[in-house]
């Protein structure tokens, strides 16, 4: 497994995590498009922190709920990863 999350696997998340189907490919496209547009409040993403969490082993950037993009949540999330690998 990478130590780097991508769109795929922020997708896949908003899916498990919020119920939200979302394309990846669309995601990419477009990384600036907030993430209420795609359906996803702040609980949802506080899920799929919480999730990353459990899932690396470590606290992420208290910001990382915060976020209000999926560019910005990724390079967070994983600025945060390799900042601690």
């Amino acid at each position: 497994m990478t130590d780097r999350l991508n769109v795929a696997e922020l997708a896949a998340l908003m899916k498990k995590g919020a119920g939200i189907t979302v394309d990846p490919d669309e995601m990419e496209q477009r990384p600036d498009t907030p993430f209420e547009v795609y359906g996803l409040d702040s609980l949802g993403l506080l899920g799929i922190v919480g999730e990353l969490e459990n899932r690396y082993g470590r606290a992420l950037p208290p910001e990382a709920d915060r976020c209000k993009t999926p560019r910005e949540f990724l390079d967070l999330v994983n600025n945060s990863l390799m900042a601690g690998a």
